[in-house]
């Protein structure tokens, strides 16, 4: 007897979508809010002008985010390539689905640091609004994970709070050191 084509799980409820996609949700969006913020912490770090943030940010955005969403799509592909050859039923048919996933979550929530940017905020606000806006939606999509797990939302939001701030001021350690040695801040 061959097996199944297919062992995915039946998908009847929101919660149950919710759930078979919380890995791609969260990985897109933690690595848009970080690698997006890192970019604003690393130009501002290094005291470039907000128009280069904005240039610099969007072009991270984007990018980053469809090679996140690529790179999902490739890795089940990959893996139900295996699968077919070693004669099991399929995990994953819809690594189209989870690849846009990756790469909608990382847009929407890779957004937040720029606003600070793209929105009439002062010159002198605009990294620590970014900062806030950022630690504030690391933990809140952190704090959100819970709505389909069992973990506590506050260990959750912290945890994922306490990896992106490690994140950015890495990001904004190295912008500065870089500005230093180069010979201070470019437009």
């Amino acid at each position: 007897m061959e097996p199944p084509l297919t062992s995915h799980p039946e998908l009847r409820t929101a919660r149950a979508v919710a759930r078979h996609y919380l890995g791609d949700l969260v990985y897109g969006a933690n690595d848009g809010i970080i690698t997006t913020f890192a970019v604003v912490a690393g130009v501002a770090g290094a005291a470039m002008s907000a128009r280069v943030v904005i240039i610099l940010g969007v072009a991270n955005l984007l990018a980053d985010g469809f090679s996140m969403g690529a790179s999902n799509f490739l890795s089940i592909r990959s893996r139900s390539a295996v699968e077919s050859s070693d004669g099991v039923a399929i995990s994953e048919p819809f690594a189209v689905r989870h690849g846009l996933a990756t790469f909608l979550a990382f847009v929407v929530a890779g957004v937040v640091p720029l606003l600070a940017y793209i929105l009439p905020v002062p010159d002198a606000e605009r990294f620590p609004v970014a900062t806030m806006l950022t630690l504030g939606i690391l933990f809140i999509v952190g704090a959100l994970r819970t709505l389909v797990t069992r973990g506590r939302w506050i260990v959750n939001g912290i945890e994922m709070l306490a990896i992106g701030a490690l994140a950015a001021a890495v990001a904004y350690g190295i912008g500065r050191f870089l500005a230093d040695v180069t010979g201070g801040a470019a437009a």
